[in-house]
């Protein structure tokens, strides 16, 4: 036999409060004393009380939750900026819905399902969604916030690291340290951070008086970084060093030129990467890399996004952060 579920009434009975007290005990943000707080919640924990958050959205009009549209959870980058805003949104009283989108850029059904959650608002971390899936958001009146990427939108607001700057820093860098075949490994062709990594690294080579040696392109995948490697190194002559447009790929490179070609990174090969995930710092691959203000960059995006569901229509923001070197043992150095 089902069990009854326990009212805020019965919890308000026990507790020896009004009902208001108890939903304002459960409301984030909501005016209670700590004293009335823990009257409630030791009532609730007696009876096994828990709030019935569909009725409340009923009740004010609002669900507290955050459509995150993302297209690769397998790239640690993107794992940890869910992460990370989920945290966020958790302590303003927020949920999130995971809404997971095809690297090709369909977006069919997506709007519709998130216009029947009842979503708040959108925070994008898709890489293969462009402009125009931003500019429906702005159309329909929908809050949305990008994070780690860019559209030719004014309506949108956007964060993300330098992306340029990041890939010029790599292309100096490699120079610096007497590599003159170095080769590109993009992510997605349609990806704006993978062009603006990619005009920044070229832009530094051409500085160089140094030409680009070879491009390939990896997806932002680990299994399509190892498939572009092996074509990169298919017949000399071979590249001297290779910046890859995240560490996901970065990674696929160092594996895939130590267990399939014998290579050694750096002394044959050197590799950079860009994101700095935590696997980047191991000591099995110890990878130089471009690091994102990941923390400030969800942090930024979030306050936006509550801001503009809180406060209704806002101006845009578009904010670019700065970006870090981080030089580890992955670069073979100049003698």
């Amino acid at each position: 036999m089902k069990k009854k579920s326990v009212t805020s009434r019965e919890v308000a009975q026990l507790a020896g409060v009004s009902q208001s007290a108890v939903s304002r005990c459960f409301s984030p943000n909501a005016s209670i004393s700590d004293k009335t707080r823990e009257k409630v919640l030791e009532a609730a924990r007696q009876l096994g009380y828990r709030p019935n958050t569909i009725a409340r959205s009923l009740i004010t009009r609002s669900s507290r939750t955050i459509a995150v549209v993302v297209s690769q959870l397998d790239n640690p980058f993107y794992a940890l900026t869910l992460a990370k805003a989920s945290q966020y949104f958790q302590a303003e009283g927020y949920h999130l819905l995971l809404f997971l989108v095809s690297d090709d850029g369909n977006t069919e059904g997506i709007m519709s399902e998130i216009l029947q959650s009842q979503a708040e608002g959108i925070l994008m971390l898709a890489a293969s969604l462009a402009t125009p899936f931003a500019q429906e958001c702005v159309d329909r009146s929908i809050p949305v916030v990008m994070i780690n990427r860019t559209v030719d939108s004014a309506g949108v607001s956007q964060v993300s690291g330098d992306n340029y700057h990041g890939g010029y820093w790599a292309a100096r860098y490699l120079v610096a340290q007497g590599h003159a075949r170095i080769a590109f490994l993009n992510g997605l062709p349609t990806s704006s951070t993978g062009a603006y990594r990619r005009r920044g690294f070229l832009d530094a080579l051409a500085e160089e008086g140094v030409a680009c040696w070879a491009e390939e392109c990896g997806d932002y995948r680990f299994d399509k970084a190892c498939e572009a490697t092996r074509r990169l190194f298919a017949a000399p002559p071979y590249p001297d060093a290779i910046f890859a447009a995240n560490d996901h790929m970065a990674i696929a490179v160092i594996e895939t030129l130590r267990s399939e070609f014998g290579r050694r990174v750096p002394e044959d090969v050197s590799v950079i990467g860009f994101d700095d995930t935590p696997v980047a710092s191991w000591p099995s691959y110890q990878l130089t890399t471009v690091r994102q203000p990941l923390e400030e960059m969800v942090a930024t995006a979030s306050r936006l996004l509550l801001e503009q569901i809180r406060e209704g229509q806002l101006s845009p923001v578009q904010l670019t952060l700065p970006v870090v070197p981080i030089i580890r043992s992955s670069v073979r150095r100049a003698v």
